[in-house]
């Protein structure tokens, strides 16, 4: 069991540290559960509209509470939608807890807020990028929203992960 006990170490510490974030974030969630969206996802919204308006897609949010949906109306058209489930909020704290669960001193709060930091601008420009194939080219609305997209969001955490474990939490420390 000895040879086991770090291993369990890091999953304990790993699933205490996504259920204590997870709850928090429910927490926050449900203080805004009244409003069309929660204010994070409101500046996500926000961004995504302003990196298409900056590639020549004229963006406006329409608010609709009956969605609970920031809609994006992209050069006069109502393309997709923005909701609490696409704010990369829940995976960055899939991500956070692992990195954690690796524990190796102040350079695991570093990685942590770089990684979720690159992750919310991947997140802005996917988006963005679904956005224009739904107004460009809607033969790919499906493969791009249920496939390509979650795949790059996803790619991104497994790649911020293996960087982690290969660079830092399995890092030899050397002898001086």
């Amino acid at each position: 069991m000895k040879d086991f006990l770090p291993v369990l170490k890091i999953l304990l510490r790993f699933v205490i540290i996504y259920m204590v974030l997870v709850l928090l974030y429910q927490f926050y969630l449900n203080s805004y559960a009244g409003e069309v969206v929660d204010p994070f996802t409101r500046i996500v919204a926000k961004q995504v509209a302003y990196v298409q308006n900056l590639l020549g897609f004229p963006t406006v949010l329409v608010d609709s509470l009956e969605l609970h949906s920031v809609l994006f109306q992209t050069s006069g058209k109502f393309t997709t939608r923005m909701v609490e489930g696409c704010n990369v909020i829940s995976v960055a704290i899939l991500f956070a807890a692992f990195i954690a669960a690796f524990y190796k001193g102040s350079k695991t709060f570093i990685y942590i807020l770089c990684g979720v930091i690159l992750l919310h601008i991947i997140n802005v420009l996917r988006i963005a990028m679904l956005n224009v194939i739904y107004l460009k080219y809607p033969q790919y609305e499906k493969i791009g929203h249920d496939y390509v997209f979650p795949a790059i969001i996803y790619g991104g955490v497994v790649i911020l992960w293996l960087v982690w474990i290969q660079y830092f939490a399995l890092k030899k420390v050397k002898d001086a």
